[in-house]
């Protein structure tokens, strides 16, 4: 149930054209398919192989969003206290320089 909500809510905030363009795109291609053999694992019946798929997946698309999603963390409030630190800032920093896939 969650993959095809996670599907159809892609589908409804950037488009179904962006959507299929998003997953079809040569540098997603490995995140593609082991989310769908994942998906697939979850559907026969192997839940816990299908999962650990589906995660790593997810983590190979979404990889480009990490410096978006660090720039964001870094400027809540409270949070991004703890993530201003000089030990995690440098980690964060390093990915930032990066292209967004957007």
């Amino acid at each position: 149930m969650g993959n095809i909500l996670f599907f159809s809510g892609m589908a409804l905030t950037i488009g179904p054209k962006s959507t299929l363009q998003f997953f079809m795109k040569r540098q997603n291609y490995k995140g593609t398919i082991s989310f769908g053999i994942g998906f697939f694992f979850v559907i026969i019946g192997w839940p816990i192989i299908g999962m650990i798929l589906e995660t790593y997946g997810f983590i190979v698309l979404f990889s480009g969003f990490w410096p978006t999603i660090a720039v964001f963390v870094q400027r809540i409030p409270v949070l991004g206290w703890v993530f201003q630190q000089p030990f995690i800032k440098t980690f964060l920093d390093r990915y930032r320089g990066k292209r967004v896939p957007v």
